[in-house]
């Protein structure tokens, strides 16, 4: 099997979830037949949104360390757990000779293929991603329209996002999930979890029963048949959130 690189740090949190995915939907019987990982957990790199957003440092040269790094360590290819830094994507390809696969490019695969007569899909992720646009410019090649929250009411996504990353388990988070119910009373339509950390907080405080899109999911599942392992037996909801 191939060796999987994982670009991470952003946040550690957010790279764990995705690790224990990859194992948890792999069909393994032993050790051997698990993926071969290489974890760079990152933790320097600067806030990709900060920067977005014009505030903070440029992480451009730490995400190239890092991708330098796992492809010197013998990763096949590579797979980044942070939706945001996708902004950095083309740029960040022209510095090694191993594939990365592009978590927001697969998601718009998946949907597009197993949501039929599907295309709009509401988006929940950081300031920076919704300023960057990364999703909308994907999702447009598959004819597929993203639906924001306002953006008065992206500062409660913000909250429960930057919240994860700060270790706070035990917000109130009334605010938000009255933005999510508004939102859904005008669009009957999946949510997509653009930030890596939402998966970990809807989790957490089991915010909705709904068709919730997990992208780091779709990552997991797409980098354990790149790396030619086997994928368990999944039911119809093989792309909602995973609830345990």
């Amino acid at each position: 099997m191939y060796k999987v690189g994982v670009l991470g740090g952003m946040g550690p949190l957010a790279t764990m979830d995705l690790c224990n995915k990859i194992i948890y939907y792999t069909d393994a019987h032993k050790d051997n037949d698990h993926i071969h990982l290489i974890i760079d957990n990152n933790t320097e790199i600067p806030d990709r949104t900060e920067y977005i957003l014009g505030r903070g440092e440029d992480p451009l040269k730490y995400l190239i360390k890092s991708a330098v790094t796992l492809e010197n360590m013998g990763a096949n290819f590579i797979i980044i757990p942070c939706n945001t830094a996708h902004y950095f994507y083309d740029n960040l390809c022209k510095f090694i000779g191993i594939p990365i696969i592009n978590m927001i490019e697969e998601t718009a695969k998946t949907i597009k293929d197993k949501y039929v007569g599907i295309n709009k899909i509401i988006l929940l992720s950081t300031e920076g991603t919704y300023k960057s646009k990364i999703y909308s410019k994907i999702f447009q090649k598959y004819d597929l329209e993203i639906i924001s929250p306002e953006a008065e009411e992206r500062k409660y996504v913000t909250k429960l996002i930057y919240n994860i990353k700060e270790g706070v388990l035990d917000s109130n988070i009334s605010d938000f999930k009255k933005m999510i119910n508004g939102l859904l009373r005008n669009n009957h339509v999946p949510i997509i979890l653009g930030c890596t950390e939402l998966p970990v907080a809807f989790e957490r405080y089991r915010i909705l029963d709904w068709d919730l899109i997990d992208p780091t999911k779709i990552l997991a599942i797409k980098a354990i048949n790149a790396a030619g392992g086997r994928v368990k037996d999944l039911n119809s909801n093989d792309l909602k959130f995973m609830k345990n």
